[in-house]
Formats: structure tokens, C-alpha cells, sequence
């Protein structure tokens, strides 16, 4: 297992350095995909590269594509770089990075799944964010026929690189907010399987969130209703997997 972590930022100048300054530690190669940031957080992120050489690199985006696009780039360039596992943390804080080696760990017990993060919250996470997480939990388990999947939208996760890569060679990955949902299915289709791990999540250093209320909740009901037509013609592979 080589992997490395890939953290997709987009205007959270304040945090970010919080965040290295934690994974510093760690002595793991990290990829900054700057998601057409503001020329105040676009310098910030250059300094840290520049600080940072051996173990940063920055990858810059024309121009802002969504949280998807960002992570998509991300894993196109860990590929290239010869990593077989990305690591996706937020770029606010949220996640707790001291459980990078208990994530990597699993990784290596399961090279070919899925690792993801369960949250368990504090008093910092919104009432209608953790509310909301249910309902797109119900569907993702409706869309997978299945209950493998403890927490669809956590963005605290190792993908197995080579899987990621077969399946963006046939299928258009949602690029905004619903990502993490539509790549974990469509993944879970793929025959990946899935493991949880819980982590603490905390509501973020900066106070920043790029969640746009009811603009990223519809596109969000979008992707589930087309995960599930997606859904209705793998019904018996579907099946057959939860049965074996």
C-alpha cells in the first residue's frame, strides 16, 4: 500500500494551515487541489507548498468545480504519482487527523476496499446537517440494498486508487456536493466492498461551508433519484451479493 492524502480546498484560507501544521506529523504525501480559490487563499496554499516541498504539492484549478471535480483531479494526479490509495480529508478541520493511522491500517488489512469514516458528532455539527445525513444515509442503503454503508456523505475516506480508476474510465462522477454519495455507490456497484471506521467530526475551524442550502440539497435528491434507476436493473446482483 503507498497511499497519500488528497485534501480539495476552496476559500478555507484560515483552516488550512491548521490542518498541515497536524498532518505535518505524519510524513505523508499530500495533495492540494486548489479549487479556484480566492487570490488570498490561492497565495496562502502556494506558501505552504513552497514550505513545504517534501511532502506538498499543490495542484491549482483554473477555475472553482465543485468538491468532486477537485477530488477527481486529485486522484487522476495520485495515480500518476504512482500512489495505489488516496486519503480524503476536508480542508476545514472537521475530521480528526490522529485517525489517519488506524484508516491507513485498515487500508492495509483491505487493500481493495472502500475505508470509511462513521462521524460521531459533538455539539458543534448542525442539527439539520446531521438530520439531513439520515435521510441520504436511507437512500444510499435503498440504492445499494444494503446496510454496508454506515455513513454516505463523511468525507473522511481511503479509496483504493485502481478501482476509482476503472470505474471514472465508463461513468461521469457528480462533481458538487452529491460526489461523495454518487462515487460510493456507484463504487459499491463495482463490487467494492465497504469498511466503517467512527471518527470524530467537529464543525470547522473557520466557521466556513460551501453547502449551499437548498441549491446542494436538490442536486443531492437528484443523484439519489438517479442512482436509484440506476439501482432497479442490478437488483439481482445486488441481491446475490448481500446473500453470498
Amino acid at each position: 500500500m503507498k497511499p497519500c492524502i488528497i485534501i480539495p480546498v476552496y476559500n478555507h484560507e484560515a483552516a488550512i494551515p491548521l490542518v498541515l501544521a497536524q498532518l505535518k506529523s505524519f510524513g505523508m504525501p499530500t495533495l492540494l487541489v486548489n479549487d479556484g480559490s480566492s487570490a488570498s487563499c490561492s497565495r496562502i496554499l502556494a506558501d505552504c507548498a513552497e514550505r513545504e516541498p517534501d511532502w506538498l504539492t499543490l495542484i491549482n484549478r483554473p477555475e472553482n468545480g465543485g468538491k468532486g471535480a477537485a477530488v477527481l483531479d486529485g486522484f487522476k494526479a495520485a495515480q500518476a504519482m504512482g500512489f495505489s490509495h488516496a486519503i480524503q480529508i476536508d480542508a476545514d478541520g472537521q475530521h480528526d487527523v490522529n485517525d489517519i493511522p488506524a484508516f491507513v491500517e485498515a487500508g492495509k488489512r483491505h487493500p481493495d476496499a472502500l475505508i470509511l469514516g462513521r462521524p460521531v458528532f459533538d455539539q458543534t455539527a448542525p442539527k439539520s446537517r446531521v438530520y439531513g445525513r439520515t435521510i441520504a444515509n436511507l437512500w444510499v442503503w435503498i440504492n445499494t440494498l444494503s446496510l454496508a454503508i454506515e455513513d454516505s456523505m463523511c468525507g473522511f475516506r481511503v479509496y483504493p486508487l485502481a478501482a476509482v480508476a476503472e470505474l471514472t474510465r465508463t461513468t461521469q462522477i457528480a462533481e458538487r456536493m452529491d460526489f461523495d454519495i454518487d462515487i460510493l455507490v456507484r463504487l459499491y456497484w463495482q463490487g467494492v466492498d465497504v469498511i466503517n471506521i467512527p471518527t470524530r467530526v467537529q464543525y470547522p475551524y473557520d466557521g466556513v461551508s460551501h453547502f449551499k442550502l437548498w441549491q446542494d440539497n436538490l442536486r443531492i435528491s437528484k443523484t439519489h433519484a438517479k442512482l436509484f434507476f440506476g439501482m432497479l436493473p442490478r437488483i439481482p446482483q445486488l441481491l446475490g451479493r448481500r446473500y453470498r
